[in-house]
């Protein structure tokens, strides 16, 4: 029964990543990259002091200030992905899957733009009057009332998409090898089941609290989580100086010839399948495209919109080409991709306890955490946000108690049914979130150029 339903959301994963959606969000990127004759990317200097609020208004409208909007969304981007994800790329892919992930940021940055731009110019109001954001919402409030069942279409995908399951299958395995197992504790149903429920009390104290005191704690946890994570990743890589400049060559040159490569084939050939699986972990990494992060950005206090969107644009830089290339340079340079059969976590893992003796594996369990547990409290602002668009805003708490339920399923689940069900109903959600984009992207543009206008003539 267990392994009829893993087929099943294996078949339908892969089926919806089929190359339909890859021309929908490459494809619709690249379009982005050239309607905007990348103008967003000469302004990063601006969107970092947006960021560090130095246009901040407390009277505009919004419920969380710039820097907690791309740390809410950064708290679900920068996590697992970053690290168990990469590892399930380079463990199927090799080097190569990770030039195409850079490939899927770089891009997403203007995706990024585009999208989190829209969520604020489009910001509806939900069943009890409250300004809402997100791809609901700009379809709905873009396109018109016609348009409303895609936007259905994204809120029930994003049901399912929202649920932590991956993080959590991912926490409990490197408890049971980091933790666990070393210790000699027994390990089986009883104590995957037992750090579940720990997770489950954890994330309803944050999570019932509603999104003030999510953006609060994710603007803690998330500084915190990449500053420790990159000292750790930075002692790794001076320790194996000597390999660093053959395998970051090494993702250039294994990109075109897929020599490492054991997944499924795409247009024919292993280098399709590469380019697939590279840009399908790089959306798994950075959500661009996919519709998660303008929920978040839409919260924003603010009443510029394209404002939001610069700073929406620093999540895939930060998340695919800083923190996902350090992670892959850490599992190359020690050689585990191809000395260990582990995957996910635990080849990061191996990563660590190879350089890093005795005190290596504690010190990612301990960013693993972190990561983990801030991505729970994001992802279920976004579940929440789907359900009460659906049946309105007084309901939409409903959906923490699903949440919370999915924690211990996903604490007992295999690695393959869990990534293979968000990476599916991510497709799904990206549909409607590309599709509405790329239809008002020109709206985009006409905001955009009013607003570098204006500041330019201010300098």
């Amino acid at each position: 029964m267990i392994e009829s339903l893993e087929q099943a959301i294996s078949s339908f994963a892969s089926f919806v990543w089929g190359l339909p959606l890859l021309i929908l969000l490459v494809g619709g990127g690249i379009y982005f990259l050239f309607v905007s004759r990348f103008l967003p990317y000469r302004y990063i200097g601006h969107a970092v002091q947006v960021l560090r609020g130095k246009y901040d208004d407390p009277t505009d409208p919004g419920d969380i200030s710039h820097f907690q909007a791309l740390s809410t969304a950064l708290a679900s981007t920068i996590g697992m992905g970053n690290i168990a994800g990469v590892a399930v790329a380079i463990s199927i892919g090799g080097p190569g899957a990770i030039f195409w992930m850079w490939v899927s940021g770089l891009i997403g940055m203007c995706t990024k733009f585009f999208t989190c731009t829209l969520s604020i110019m489009y910001r509806g109001k939900d069943s009890n009057g409250d300004i809402q954001g997100g791809p609901m919402y700009f379809v709905t409030e873009g396109l018109g009332q016609k348009w409303k069942p895609m936007a259905i279409f994204f809120s029930l995908a994003g049901l399912i998409g929202a649920l932590p399951v991956f993080n959590v299958n991912q926490l409990t395995q490197a408890i049971r090898d980091i933790l666990l197992v070393p210790a000699g504790i027994e390990v089986g149903m009883t104590s995957n089941i037992v750090t579940g429920v720990v997770l489950l009390i954890i994330t309803s104290v944050v999570i019932l609290g509603g999104l003030q005191r999510i953006g609060k704690t994710t603007e803690k946890l998330v500084p915190f989580m990449v500053v420790l994570y990159f000292i750790a990743v930075f002692v790794i890589l001076l320790l194996n100086a000597q390999e660093v400049p053959r395998y970051f060559m090494m993702i250039f040159t294994e990109a075109f010839s897929a020599t490492h490569h054991k997944g499924d084939q795409m247009l024919g050939g292993a280098l399709g399948g590469l380019i697939l699986l590279g840009i399908r972990r790089g959306a798994f990494s950075n959500e661009a495209g996919i519709g998660t992060a303008p929920m978040a950005h839409g919260a924003a206090k603010t009443k510029q919109p394209v404002r939001e969107g610069l700073v929406a644009m620093l999540g895939p830089f930060i998340d695919t080409i800083i923190v996902c290339t350090l992670t892959a340079l850490c599992i190359l340079v020690t050689g585990v991709w191809q000395l260990s059969e582990t995957n996910g976590v635990s080849l990061t893992a191996s990563a660590f306890s190879s350089s890093l003796p005795s005190v290596g594996s504690y010190i990612l369990l301990l960013c693993i955490a972190v990561f983990s547990i801030s991505s729970l409290f994001s992802f279920s602002y976004y579940g929440t946000k789907c359900l009460g668009f659906l049946i309105g805003a007084d309901k939409k708490h409903y959906y923490n108690y699903f949440y919370l339920a999915s924690i211990l399923l996903a604490s007992v689940a295999s690695l393959d049914m869990m990534i293979n069900l968000i990476d599916g109903f991510y497709a799904l959600m990206a549909i409607p979130t590309m599709t509405a984009s790329i239809i008002l992207a020109p709206k985009v543009m006409k905001e955009a150029r009013k607003y570098f206008g204006g500041l330019n003539q201010k300098t």
